[in-house]
């Protein structure tokens, strides 16, 4: 059973043809608001082991997406990842209501980019963090040129980040979000959502943890006892889309929910062989290519394995998914919609675009989500034995010098606590709040 109609955003405002440019209709056969950064990082980790050998006919299935700077700003400057060594921005970005997606005549007639997520990886790739902009957060839209080469868009001042796509397609949304978030996106994918149950199948399932029964008729989702579940297909799929299933019922609460999920996905892809195993490495990217559009910039090989390389070295650990700070809005024009809070959002970027660590505070993991605390505690090391010694031929014994004194370390002032952004890293276990 499809989810039921819920209010479109573009039903109150001037409607316009939506406009693909030359994105290829697809043949996703639903919607998944889910794969986020974690997504664009198992494709481009899966790039590495696989291109030399794949490279023509995966590139044969990829449909590139040129990205044009707005009206009256300069040419954008695409480095070459290969060449440089530092940090990346990428967009992707997830449609529903996708032609050819089985029910889009119930969801209405617009096209919506309802998944929004800014991957940044640290200039010295040790870090990484994965903003997820919430599907009815309102915010200005700049005026965006037409993919087809018509008449370019009007600014707005307060819409529903999720019509940018029907303006402007993949180019307008990443105009959207560098107003937002003032940070440069040389890079975006969007992502078609009929490849999220076989890219589950080809790591092989994903592990969640869920607080109780959850069961939605509206995705057909059922998992019946509470504790760890391994989602393949379907059941992977029906997971990232419920909402009505999870904490409040609400966007938001999926959100947080679908955390759950991708920290687990990221846990696997790192440390449970994915990397290692060619048969799933390669059905990794055959998913990834035939169910993706990519920018131009991201379309090299040089780029692709330099991002691979760069965030396969990230520790779990400093891998943070946050959402874009905000709150249910309460008057004009955020009124049924969601607010962006200033100020925590400010902190938030202001320490992505200087690359300095944070840590989120605990607990604050979303209304989708809570900590898992039936996770076991780590085993203690034991302090290893001593090696034995021969006894000098002499029959002396051997005395050990003394070290030479050193100086304690110095300890690094710890990260900031950001205070008011939800999210976890892709290191800590959490479970999913069942409603």
């Amino acid at each position: 059973m499809s989810e039921p109609i819920r209010d479109r955003a573009t039903r109150s405002l001037p409607t316009t043809a939506v406009r693909h440019g030359r994105l290829r209709r697809s043949r996703a056969w639903t919607t998944i608001l889910g794969i986020l950064g974690a997504t664009m990082a198992v494709v481009l980790v899966s790039g590495v082991s696989v291109a030399a050998i794949t490279i023509a006919q995966f590139n044969a299935d990829i449909d590139v997406i040129d990205l044009v700077e707005a009206e009256g700003e300069p040419p954008r400057v695409i480095p070459t990842v290969g060449e440089w060594e530092g940090g990346f921005n990428v967009l992707v970005v997830g449609i529903d209501n996708e032609p050819g997606q089985y029910d889009s005549r119930a969801r209405g007639s617009a096209t919506l980019n309802d998944v929004n997520i800014l991957l940044h990886v640290s200039e010295d790739q040790q870090s990484a963090v994965a903003v997820s902009i919430p599907r009815d957060m309102v915010v200005p839209i700049p005026s965006c040129p037409d993919p087809e080469g018509g008449r370019a868009s009007g600014a707005m001042s307060a819409q529903p980040i999720n019509v940018a796509w029907s303006y402007g397609g993949l180019n307008c949304v990443v105009l959207t979000v560098e107003k937002l978030t003032g940070l440069s996106i040389p890079y975006a994918g969007a992502i078609s959502f009929n490849g999220v149950a076989q890219l589950s199948n080809a790591v092989g399932g994903v592990d969640v943890c869920i607080d109780g029964p959850i069961k939605d008729r509206y995705t057909g989702l059922d998992l019946p006892t509470a504790g760890t579940h391994t989602l393949i297909g379907e059941d992977a799929l029906a997971f990232l889309r419920t909402r009505h299933g999870v904490g409040d019922g609400s966007d938001l609460g999926r959100i947080s929910n679908q955390q759950v999920y991708l920290s687990s996905l990221m846990r696997k892809v790192q440390n449970e062989g994915v990397l290692t195993d060619f048969t799933k490495l390669y059905g990794i990217a055959q998913v990834a290519t035939s169910s993706m559009q990519l920018s131009s910039s991201l379309v090299s090989l040089d780029t692709m394995v330099s991002m691979a390389q760069a965030i396969r070295k990230v520790p779990t650990e400093n891998i943070v998914f946050v959402q874009y700070p905000n709150r249910y809005g309460t008057a004009e024009p955020y009124l049924g919609k969601v607010q962006p809070l200033t100020r925590q959002a400010t902190a938030l970027f202001d320490r992505i675009r200087n690359d300095e660590k944070f840590v989120l505070e605990e607990g604050n993991t979303g209304v989708g989500s809570k900590l898992d605390t039936s996770e076991p505690a780590p085993e203690e090391t034991q302090a290893p034995e001593p090696e034995p010694t021969e006894a000098p031929k002499n029959g002396k014994n051997f005395v050990e010098p003394e070290p030479e004194a050193t100086l304690p370390p110095i300890d690094a002032a710890p990260p900031a606590v950001l205070e008011g952004v939800q999210g976890q890293t892709a290191a800590d276990r959490t479970c999913s709040r069942a409603n």
